[in-house]
């Protein structure tokens, strides 16, 4: 009976399981240049996984390449690796684009010479050609540029003069060879490609392959078809009531639940601070720091029956959010996000508004990142959160297209600053906004004294979507579940052929946003957030709106 051993090398598209392994070969293969974040690799693979590939050796990544696609104007124009890929989430791909761009090609030092750089390059050559494209494109290091500037015998002083120099084959520039031989052609230099490439002293040399299955004079006919990627979203307008305990309490939020999967959403939304109902159950008002602190108590029975209700009702579940105490001791408002393949992810309030912070004493997390679901990436920004449009713009880089925001107002302007900024979330980033609020009272609760909401379900502004950018929203201040359909689809087009491209013609020359992750919070010797004597920011019984 004949034998067969299991494959040790394989190469596949990447996947989201593959991040923390891919940036720890990132660091190995260039220990000279910054490492990504894992939010920047979730990007890129989340804007393109076709043009992203892993190598995979006895089951460990030891290779990994990304790529995009761009239209000819932006590839084949003078650009620095930031412009490019957006800061380096790859958030700049265009789905019409006639040429794909390589910005990623790495492999661990210890399995060079085993060709898998080479097999990477044939996977994307393989994936231009079943797609068409005209070419690939890309900025290749010159990392013996430096060395040549000290040389005696052919000394390189310009950037050229080394490109012409390794070209004829006096000097040897193993990077640069590696490419050459592989079939590309280079065509020009582009000065501050990559100013942290020392070795390259910033420089790159553009680098092309063109499809010889393409004829490159006809114009490029590469157009996004208006597909349909239908997801069903419900957000809960949720009454506050007393509740006689925690039984009671979930029954209320699996009644709504139902009702949404009964509709075959994909999901459910429910609004921010959602458990505070769980208070009207004490046997005595509580002041806001203990109030805090029975809601903490509750936190893993919340997760535990929201991700069983996700799982039975095949639904994926966004629980508004909740006060939690974390690991340090600090009170954060959480969203615990339960979907309904069993996972549960929790996204912390960034910005607390100066009520929470004052009354409740709750600290801000510091990340933010796209969620992955069955229906692609998602985030949440938990109601003050929507307000700060670079939490936005972070998540919708990694590859976010519809954004939750549940909130807690108790006023009319608190709500409205939330729903503008929500819609101008949606129009600048071209993507959906869902909204899920209070409304009601409990009258022995300290900060639910009255509530004000319009749930709604908010989109871009342009042809494929509803007039006024409001897919579909909830009549004021009554509790009710409204339920719509959105295409993520629209969404591509949009971003690709939309009357304005919001994405794609941001100045990356001029403004980037960095996440500094070395920033946590910053906390008084005593314990405390506010100075003995400050004054209130609103009162013991405003919510301030957001």
């Amino acid at each position: 009976m004949a034998s067969r051993s299991t494959a040790r090398l394989e190469i596949r598209q990447a996947k989201l399981k593959d991040v923390r392994a891919i940036g720890e070969l990132v660091r190995r293969a260039y220990d000279d240049l910054p490492a990504y974040t894992q939010g920047e690799i979730r990007g890129q693979i989340n804007n393109y996984p076709e043009g992203c590939f892993v190598a995979l050796f006895d089951g460990a990544v030891v290779g990994y390449c990304a790529s995009m696609r761009l239209d000819a104007r932006v590839a084949l124009s003078d650009h620095t690796w930031d412009e490019v890929t957006g800061n380096g989430f790859g958030s700049r791909h265009d789905p019409t684009g006639d040429w794909l761009y390589g910005y990623e090609l790495c492999v661990d030092p210890a399995v060079r010479g085993t060709r898998l750089g080479r097999r990477l390059y044939e996977e994307r050559r393989a994936l231009a050609e079943r797609l068409d494209l005209t070419g690939i494109v890309f900025g290749g290091r010159m990392p013996g540029y430096a060395r040549a500037k000290r040389r005696k015998a052919n000394r390189a002083d310009t950037p050229q003069e080394y490109l012409d120099l390794v070209i004829e084959s006096k000097i040897h520039d193993p990077v640069l060879r590696f490419q050459l031989a592989n079939g590309f052609e280079a065509a020009g230099i582009m000065p501050k490609y990559l100013p942290e490439d020392k070795a390259s002293r910033g420089n790159a040399v553009r680098m092309i392959w063109r499809n010889p299955y393409v004829d490159s004079d006809a114009p490029p006919k590469h157009r996004l078809p208006r597909d349909v990627e239908s997801v069903r979203i419900a957000t809960c307008q949720l009454q506050a009531r007393a509740v006689s305990g925690f039984d009671e309490f979930m029954k209320q939020i699996e009644y709504f639940v139902d009702v949404a999967a009964d509709y075959e959403a994909d999901f459910i939304v429910f609004p921010e601070m959602f458990t505070v109902m769980l208070l009207s159950a004490e046997p005595k008002e509580l002041t806001p720091l203990e109030a805090i602190e029975a809601l903490s108590d509750y936190t893993p029975r919340i997760r535990q029956r929201l991700s069983e209700m996700a799982l039975a009702f095949n639904i994926n579940i966004i629980g508004g959010s909740h006060p939690t105490r974390m690991p340090d001791g600090d009170i954060h408002n959480v969203a615990y996000v339960c979907l309904r393949d069993g996972s549960i992810h929790a996204q912390e309030k960034i910005h607390p508004t100066p009520n929470e912070a004052y009354w409740w004493n709750i600290k801000g997390g510091d990340s933010i990142d796209a969620i992955p679901t069955d229906c692609g990436p998602i985030g949440v920004l938990i109601c003050y959160d929507s307000e700060f449009p670079e939490l936005a713009r972070r998540l919708v880089d990694e590859g976010a297209r519809i954004i939750f925001v549940p909130f807690c107002t108790d006023s009319r302007q608190g709500y409205m600053r939330v729903r503008y900024c929500s819609q101008a979330r949606a129009i600048e980033n071209q993507c959906f906004v869902v909204m899920s609020g209070n409304v009601g009272n409990l009258p022995n609760v300290a900060n639910m004294d009255i509530q004000y909401a319009q749930s709604c379900i908010l989109t871009p502004c342009d042809f494929p979507f509803a007039r006024d950018g409001i897919a579909a929203e909830a009549s004021e201040n009554v509790e009710t579940l409204t339920i719509s359909d959105v295409n993520l689809a629209d969404l591509s087009w949009a971003r690709a052929e939309g009357t304005v491209q919001n994405l794609a013609d941001r100045r990356f020359d001029l403004y980037r946003i960095e996440w500094d992750k070395r920033v946590g919070n910053s906390k008084d010797p005593l314990g405390e957030q506010h100075v003995t004597g400050q004054k209130p920011p609103i009162g013991p019984h405003g919510a301030g709106g957001g």
